[in-house]
């Protein structure tokens, strides 16, 4: 949405960043304070706490209020507008002091703008030092940027060292004066030169805001407002469509996977696990026949069979995608693990112990290491030609067990025992656990390392936040879970939902915030072990069940197609992104 500048002077309205246009609040009057639109003296008055006046349930000061809104006018250019507004309503966006230090910044009066900072009213002392730091600092850069050596130095010994903090900072800076070749070193992220609003912009996120009201503060405060109001959704799963400002946000079920695409067939046993490639491209399924299979996600979102990969001697109980998705894990139960290039399908290596079998598999976020689960309860670290690198001994698994490693490479996650979850930093040594009440069945980790989903043996699912202090936050139930271990996953878009298999033969989907259960999927005739949400495409969710079918689910076309959405030309259709032609008869 662009802005028209007014045609001021400088020195009254002037940009302080690149792309926005900002004014400074001069507190001049613009118009004739008696005058009054029809719309001011029909406005109904505002309640009074004090000196304040407040409104709204949320109890809103006027004050604030109105000197966001300035800013925001400013920073569209509507500049003369945010004047009107001031001098209307006679607060203004900043006060003379902090138009004058502004003004002085963006001009490089260095020392008349920090004797100008101890003016403005603010009342913690380390933020004035810290404020007056970053203004020498610039004015240190900008005269060795003139060749000014000797300005420098004074403004190094008599302004910066004085201030007494920052001190290896001043170091740096004095090490810029001795050796010319350090200065670019020294700096190199913190030059600010012909960038003084660059450092305007960094002082205002130092000072209060009851000072100077930090940029596209009422922008920030609406988007909050959209976050809210989509993490409320329960049905929202979908980047098509913009939300309005104009109405609350509200999805329907339109969107939640809730018919099956596809039912694949090619597995002659049980299917225990699937996962999605990380880009969405691929599919792959291991089955209580002893196989695996790649299959292909085409272009028109058909899921179609690639490579069927043979070669272990008992049923293979998951796989494991590398970092990159040319190659594949598979585990057999309590046997070996094989890395498989995608391409070609062809059996790369097999990792095996002798006299253990291994239980579970997962890569090095780098594609250079293998972790696998022993037998004997410890985890292992391979190179991809089969060497161990090294092996963590004592409870760190369970016999039937998932493997997780975190996005640095260093805390590996598993089930150390019946009802305990380890996060084991393999550098420091150190664990972290997750002490459930319940037999912990399996987990999975979150995209963003930030989240564990648990699947418990009392037919619960708990969802732990484990970034920072360990915490349990959300709790799925419904589903059906007596004998078999019963798989959850992430899904959706930005991973907002979450779902489920169960042993009742249908697929369980719950909103990921509040846990309620928004979509069950029936179609499968036996237990649904293991589910698979497309990261790519939050449309698409593919079920593993003992039925030996995998079942590919998708929206509902039908009632897409009676309702005419309006998707702005794209739509996710069944695995792939298609552009459509506009249908002007589509209703928006």
């Amino acid at each position: 949405m662009g802005g028209v500048e007014d045609e001021e002077p400088p020195s009254k309205r002037v940009k302080v960043s690149s792309g926005e246009s900002r004014g400074l609040s001069n507190g001049k009057s613009l118009a004739d304070p008696t005058s009054c639109s029809l719309s001011v003296s029909m406005a109904r008055p505002l309640a009074s706490q004090g000196d304040e006046q407040i409104f709204g349930s949320q109890r809103i000061k006027k004050v604030e209020l109105v000197r966001i809104i300035a800013e925001a006018l400013y920073s569209l250019g509507y500049n003369k507008t945010a004047a009107n507004l001031e001098e209307e309503s006679g607060i203004h966006l900043h006060s003379t002091a902090v138009n004058l230090f502004m003004q002085q910044i963006l001009d490089g009066n260095w020392d008349q703008s920090v004797a100008t900072l101890h003016k403005i009213g603010l009342v913690d002392e380390s933020i004035v030092k810290s404020a007056s730091f970053m203004i020498l600092e610039q004015k240190f850069f900008e005269l060795l940027d003139g060749e000014k050596v000797m300005d420098a130095l004074k403004t190094l010994r008599n302004d910066l060292a004085p201030l007494c903090i920052n001190m290896g900072r001043v170091r740096d800076l004095c090490s810029c004066i001795v050796s010319p070749s350090q200065r670019v070193l020294v700096g190199q992220n913190v030059v600010r030169i012909k960038s003084r609003p660059k450092l305007l912009e960094e002082l205002q996120k130092l000072l209060p805001p009851t000072v100077i009201i930090p940029e596209r503060r009422l922008v920030h405060l609406v988007e909050q407002a959209l976050d809210l109001q989509q993490d409320a959704c329960l049905f929202h799963n979908s980047l098509v469509g913009d939300m309005s400002l104009l109405s609350d946000h509200q999805c329907g079920k339109d969107y939640i996977p809730s018919q099956t695409l596809q039912v694949l067939q090619e597995h002659t046993d049980e299917v225990w696990f699937l996962q999605f490639s990380h880009n969405g491209k691929y599919l792959a399924s291991s089955s209580k026949d002893r196989s695996a299979i790649i299959w292909k996600v085409n272009v028109e979102g058909r899921v179609v069979l690639k490579h069927r990969l043979s070669g272990h001697q008992k049923p293979v109980s998951c796989v494991s995608w590398s970092p990159d998705d040319q190659q594949l894990l598979t585990c057999g139960v309590e046997e070996s693990v094989r890395r498989w290039d995608v391409s070609s399908g062809e059996c790369l290596c097999v990792y095996e112990k002798n006299g253990l079998g291994l239980v579970s598999c997962g890569w090095s976020p780098n594609g250079k290491w293998i972790f696998s689960g022993i037998t004997d309860k410890s985890i292992s670290m391979w190179d991809l030609e089969g060497k161990e690198m090294e092996s963590w001994k004592g409870q760190q698994t369970v016999r039937i067990s998932d493997l997780g490693v975190m996005s640095d490479g260093k805390q590996i996650i598993t089930i150390c025992r019946n009802n305990v979850i380890q996060l084991f930093d393999r550098e420091a040594r150190a664990e972290k656990v997750i002490e459930e009440d319940q037999v912990i069945t399996s987990f999975s980790l979150s995209r963003d390392n930030k989240f564990l989903l648990i699947s418990l043996l009392n037919q619960e699912i708990h969802l732990w936040n484990i970034e920072g202090h360990i915490r349990r936050v959300a709790k799925y139930k419904g589903h059906k879970r007596t004998r078999f271990v019963v798989r959850a996953c992430f899904g959706g878009h930005e991973q907002a939902l979450v779902a489920g298999g169960s042993e009742d033969s249908q697929v369980y989907i719950w909103h990921r915030s509040s846990g309620k259960l928004i979509q069950t999927l029936a179609g499968h005739s036996g237990a649904v072990n293991c589910v698979s949400w497309n990261p790519s495409n939050p449309h698409m969710l593919a079920s593993a069940s003992d039925d030996r079918t995998i079942r590919v689910w998708g929206l509902n076309q039908v009632n897409m197609k009676q309702k005419g959405t309006h998707t702005n030309g794209f739509h996710y259709c069944n695995g792939g992104t298609i552009k459509m032609e506009e249908d002007k008869g589509m209703e928006s």
